[in-house]
């Protein structure tokens, strides 16, 4: 079952257990990924790549919007927020310790011999795709600044 049929499960199943709250987030999940199948010189359909990229942006979205709430005291709305960023969390692959990563970092800095902070741009492009959507950018980014100035 792909992604797409997934989400149309959920759904359904949302819809039966009367979840307004997760129902709003799966439907957010399938406008976008509607959105991109139906693009100009587009198939029809979403690769897996896409999908993850279309997850991880929602679910950044939800987090941020969170956070923005949080801050201005309006409780309320950042419940809402978690909440869908937690249900859309779901679809994501899981995400890699701090230690896994820092190990990943090592091995890659290794294995390119790079020295300093010159480097930064060859080692983040080659752990960033080894650990897409495995891992958050800026944690990676920070590690690699830290490992290089060591």
């Amino acid at each position: 079952m792909n992604l797409t049929e997934a989400i149309n499960q959920d759904i359904k199943d949302a819809m039966r257990a009367r979840e307004k709250d997760k129902l709003e987030a799966l439907r957010a999940i399938k406008a976008a990924l509607i959105i991109e199948a139906t693009k100009e010189g587009g198939d029809g359909s979403v690769s897996a790549d896409a999908e993850m990229s279309i997850i991880k942006k929602l679910f950044k979205q939800r987090n941020d919007a969170a956070k923005i709430y949080v801050e201005q005291g309006r409780d309320d709305l950042a419940k809402t927020e978690a909440f869908q960023a937690n249900v859309i969390k779901v679809y994501l692959p899981a995400q890699m310790s701090e230690a896994e990563i820092r190990d990943e970092v090592i091995k890659t800095i290794a294995s390119l011999g790079a020295a300093g902070p010159g480097d930064m741009g060859k080692v983040m492009g080659a752990v960033m795709s080894k650990l897409s959507g495995k891992a958050d950018g800026a944690v990676i980014s920070q590690m690699v600044k830290s490992e290089l100035m060591n």
